[in-house]
């Protein structure tokens, strides 16, 4: 399995706070600007000498995208290609106590704010701009002045995607996938959540992808639980293989043939290397087997995720 299937999202890298697990200890111990940019970057120079070549970014991930415009002035690397997000905004003031840490809103005015953003950030480095987080409520789904802007932005070379999140992703991905503005489909590219507790859209992922969609999976690990509270079934495998249980849940992402992109985000280099581990390990169809039972019913997976601390 190949890196360049691997993506780094940099979500636990560009605030202080974030709800994954097992952050403590592998970010700074002081978690102020500068500590975190320097952190972010030790990251992506790891990930760039194994061979990693997509990051992926939000505005509402804190400083993520000025962190890695940073990096790429003074790496000068040309080969990076980046995917960012908009709809959500950052409204944390870089504290881990703060009551609300981001803000949702699918409009054609925070579409066009946060492109303007984006754009004097990190330029024509852009290659994926992503709705953040659309459900089946979204108002985007009739709102034709921002799906139009959509289209005026995919005609203009950045492919336009969307990242789903909650227990009914499979029909956000399908109703995305059909919409069209002036004729021609809004949507080319999707990032969902799909990991062995969480898999109930990977029949619509692979309808995206067949139908010649590209598609990235996110939350691999689910937020830290299959590294940091991994299954038993999850810690034999990875004990079989030598390696740690993270190992084994990115493999198992890597294992459809429908996911052009595993996205993982760790929080260190060490943590970025046990992740990569994956790239090196094939899972028996007795394993995948077992990793499937794992699947949790999906509103109580997403109850679990939305009961987790920003930390």
């Amino acid at each position: 399995m190949s890196v360049d299937r691997v993506a780094l999202g940099l979500a636990a890298l560009g605030r202080p706070a974030y709800i994954n697990l097992g952050r403590d200890g592998a970010l700074p111990p002081v978690r102020d600007v500068a500590s975190m940019r320097a952190a972010t970057f030790a990251v992506l120079d790891d990930a760039y000498a194994a061979g990693v070549r997509h990051v992926d970014v939000a505005r509402s991930y804190g400083r993520s995208e000025e962190f890695l415009a940073g990096w790429l002035a003074e790496r000068g690397h040309p080969d990076v290609e980046v995917s960012s997000k908009w709809g959500y905004a950052y409204v944390g003031q870089w504290r881990l106590d703060a009551d609300v840490h981001e803000v949702k809103e699918h409009s054609a005015a925070r579409f066009a704010a946060q492109w303007a953003e984006t754009l004097a950030l990190l330029g024509d480095r852009v290659g994926l701009y992503q709705v953040h987080s659309l459900t089946v409520d979204s108002p985007l789904f009739t709102d034709e002045p921002l799906l139009e802007a959509l289209a005026e932005l995919s005609a203009n070379g950045v492919a336009v995607g969307f990242s789903t999140s909650g227990p009914a992703q499979a029909d956000a991905i399908e109703r995305a996938f059909a919409l069209e503005a002036a004729g021609r489909p809004v949507f080319s590219a999707v990032q969902s959540t799909w990991n062995v507790l969480e898999p109930s859209a990977g029949r619509a992922l692979a309808a995206a992808h067949a139908a010649g969609n590209r598609v990235l999976v996110k939350e691999t690990l689910a937020n830290g639980r299959l590294a940091v509270e991994a299954p038993s079934v999850v810690r034999d495998i990875a004990a079989a293989h030598g390696t740690g249980p993270d190992a084994v849940a990115v493999a198992a992402v890597l294992a459809n043939g429908w996911a052009d992109r595993a996205v993982i985000g760790p929080a260190s280099p060490a943590q970025l290397a046990a992740n990569l581990r994956a790239t090196a390990l094939e899972l028996t169809a007795a394993e995948r087997d077992s990793l499937a039972a794992l699947a949790e019913e999906p509103a109580a997976y997403w109850r679990h995720r939305s009961s987790l601390e920003w930390d």
